[in-house]
């Protein structure tokens, strides 16, 4: 049976009706008489809105499919039936915004038992009562999304929407779609789209941030329109509700009665920096706190930084992003490839803040970001060729940092010197001697000891003996040398404080240096300073055993000929390697 009705503008039936509606009601799945170019979805029973003058004049009205049930023979199928569908829906939600907003039904009794948020937002103390609810913040295919795994329990994620899904089953707590969309993540998470992923959390993580930011949030109203949720400080944000925008409204400090806050109409009064706490441990609190995510991110970057800062995501990040990055100790990759990268992602930068690419304005937009590059690991022909003449330096950090190169004792630089270690797992270290003696002279020559393991590792520092004479610093230059091509491997020319005990004190080499099995290495070390304990009792085979996995790293020490300030097997420096494997 159909019916005709004028409608100016296109105007339906009531919300919660069975019958078709403007912007997308329901006659029966198959029904007959589908206007030109309308699609259903399958088994839905819903028509999109024809387009055109006769849209604006006429609506169709078709009855609901009759006797539906019958052909579902499960619990699953029927409800998998009523996933967008007009049919029994008593809600609407109109999803996203502008032109590519859309106005989706929906069954409160199913979306309240497959979400707390659902569920309090229409059986809660403050529920609803209105028929639409306005989403602006969540992308349609997302909230479609949503709606099919409380539906059918069935999960339909792809590149293109496992982002704004994931916000949106964490925004409305289903953690079943959160941890498929999660899933999808790690399964799909290669070095060229790292740097867009980790970005992309980081954004969702501070989106609520941003948005409080920049409406002030003091400047929203304390009104309950959509099922607003009014949190007091301290409490926890069980999830975000809709209906105004920023969706979020905050009970601030000096509100006691809801009700005041209901029918008042006074403005935040909230520092911005009261405003920002609140919008920082809501953004974290409620949408993106997925840490082992994040860290998944930062591992694939440690492990493949080479790649992940030449594909083209790198450039796009935000500087929190970039600097987070920088921070870390792991990197592997030279500093010198690192500093042309940040360089790549500054030019890029002055683009999107359309400002000329000159140095000045390149070191304006990397701000803090420019302190965490670790021009000290570089060599002097890397510093020289690169970012000495790249004009972004001062004057003054340029001469500090050849001074550094060149000079001992080394002059204080304001940039880090840490090494970057790309290894993972735990640090490792060996001593060879048993007993500590005193007064180990220096001329110049070095201390070495040759030593070969019986499996795989990497050597990243020596521990060293210090001064008999108390608090002393000490001019260094460590080696690891190829015995048999006489090839230095790694090296790095520092320093070290000690500070007159016995222990022994790190020196660090600036990467890694991989050690194969039973191949002849050399460790040297050259000091320039007084004398110094030294160890005795030396131990010929020294067994390094893992506490977690029992395996055994078998390190063998004998005596290095040649240029050498005495060290041997039974006593001398060069007492500790510290290694991973």
């Amino acid at each position: 049976m159909e019916s005709k009705m004028a409608a100016a503008g296109g105007s339906g039936l009531g919300a919660g009706s069975r019958g078709n509606q403007a912007n997308g009601g329901g006659g029966g799945a198959g029904s007959p008489g589908l206007g030109p170019g309308c699609v259903p979805a399958p088994g839905t029973g819903c028509s999109p809105p024809a387009s055109g003058p006769a849209a604006a004049a006429v609506v169709i009205f078709r009855e609901p499919m009759y006797n539906w049930q019958a052909g579902k023979t499960t619990v699953k199928e029927r409800f998998a039936f009523l996933f967008n569908n007009e049919i029994l829906s008593d809600v609407h939600f109109l999803v996203g915004k502008g032109l590519g907003s859309q106005r989706i039904p929906a069954h409160r009794f199913v979306l309240a038992v497959g979400s707390a948020v659902f569920d309090a937002m229409f059986n809660g103390g403050m529920a609803t009562s209105s028929a639409e609810i306005e989403l602006p913040d969540v992308e349609p295919a997302a909230f479609l999304a949503l709606l099919k795994f409380l539906y059918s329990d069935e999960v339909q994620i792809g590149p293109e929407t496992v982002m704004t899904t994931l916000y949106t089953a964490k925004k409305y707590a289903v953690p079943a779609l959160e941890a498929h969309c999660v899933e999808f993540l790690k399964k799909n998470l290669r070095a060229d789209n790292a740097f867009m992923l980790l970005t992309q959390v980081r954004w969702n993580i501070h989106v609520v941030h941003d948005i409080c930011l920049q409406k002030k949030l003091r400047k929203m109203r304390h009104r309950a329109v959509c099922g607003n949720t009014f949190i007091r400080p301290g409490e926890a944000v069980v999830g975000q509700p809709s209906g105004c925008q920023g969706s979020v409204s905050v009970w601030p400090r000096n509100r006691e009665d809801p009700e005041k806050a209901l029918n008042g109409d006074e403005e935040f009064k909230e520092g911005d920096q009261e405003v920002e706490g609140y919008a920082n441990k809501m953004g974290q609190a409620r949408l993106f706190d997925e840490p082992q995510l994040a860290s998944l991110c930062l591992e694939n970057i440690d492990k493949n930084t080479s790649d992940a800062i030449s594909a083209e995501g790198f450039t796009d990040i935000d500087l929190d992003t970039l600097m987070a990055v920088l921070e870390r100790d792991t990197l592997g990759i030279r500093e010198i490839r690192l500093f042309n990268a940040v360089v790549r992602w500054a030019d890029a930068e002055c683009q999107r803040q359309q400002l000329q690419l000159t140095p000045e304005n390149k070191r304006k937009v990397l701000g803090k970001a420019l302190s965490l590059i670790r021009f000290p690991l570089m060599t002097i022909e890397e510093f020289a060729a690169g970012p000495a003449q790249s004009g972004i330096l001062t004057d003054r950090e340029v001469v500090s940092l050849f001074l550094h190169f060149t000079v001992n004792p080394k002059p204080r630089v304001e940039f880090i010197d840490r090494p970057r270690c790309c290894l993972r797992g735990k640090e490792c270290s060996i001593n060879r001697f048993q007993q500590v003696e005193s007064r180990w002279g220096y001329s110049g020559t070095s201390d070495r000891i040759r030593f070969t393991v019986n499996r795989r590792i990497f050597v990243v520092g020596f521990g060293l003996y210090g001064s008999i004479h108390g608090p002393t610093d000490y001019q260094v230059n460590i080696q690891i040398i190829h015995t048999d091509s006489n090839t230095i491997l790694g090296q790095n020319d520092t320093g070290f404080s000690c500070d007159g005990s016995s222990n022994t004190f790190r020196v660090m080499f600036k990467e890694p240096v991989e050690i194969l099995p039973n191949v002849n290495y050399t460790a040297c070390a050259t000091l320039k300073g007084p004398d110094s304990h030294y160890g005795t009792k030396g131990l010929r085979k020294v067994i390094h055993e893992s506490p977690t996995t029992g395996t055994k790293t078998v390190f063998t020490f004998c005596y290095a000929a040649g240029n050498n300030n005495g060290t041997s097997v039974e006593d001398g420096q060069v007492p500790e390697i510290i290694f991973y494997t």
